[in-house]
Order: C-alpha cells, then structure tokens, then sequence
C-alpha cells in the first residue's frame, strides 16, 4: 500500500469531467484505490462515491493505492491530479 497527499488545484474542483476521466484511467488497474478528503473516504473507481466527496479547489486528499500495480496507478493519478486535470 502507498499513499501521497495532494492538494486540488484546478477552479472547479473534481466536477463531472475530471471525475469521469479519473475514474475510466484507474479503472484499467488491478489495484484498489481510495481517496480521503476530510471524514470522507471514497473509492475512486466510482464515478457515485467520487462525486458524493464533494472534492472542491483547494481541497487537500491523500490518495491510497493498494495492489499489484500500484506504483504505476499511482504514477498516473498523481500525472492527473497534479496537471488540474488538464484544466489549468
């Protein structure tokens, strides 16, 4: 299990879009992968749950990737999460 923290940087947040693209990209890994933001604690590979944390800008999330390939799940989460989601 690895685990980083990541500050959310672009305006809207995980809207829709960000989500949906968040979701399909990890959704190609054996891992699983969950995301803390506040009390909240949410398995990002459901578009549901995602969006149910309410994920806004500025919000600090650890990511938590667990299994065989989570060092390449996580690589790609942090390319996304770091880049606003192609939105910046």
């Amino acid at each position: 299990m690895i685990s980083k923290d990541f500050t959310i940087k672009n305006k809207m947040g995980l809207h829709m879009r960000p989500a949906q693209q968040f979701v399909t990209a990890m959704g190609k890994y054996a891992s699983d992968i969950t995301i803390k933001c506040g009390e909240k604690s949410v398995n990002a590979k459901s578009i549901m749950l995602l969006m149910s944390a309410c994920i806004k800008c500025g919000s600090d999330i650890t990511v938590i990737c667990d299994g065989p390939d989570e060092a390449a799940m996580m690589a790609e989460a942090a390319s996304m999460i770091e880049s606003g989601f192609g939105e910046e």
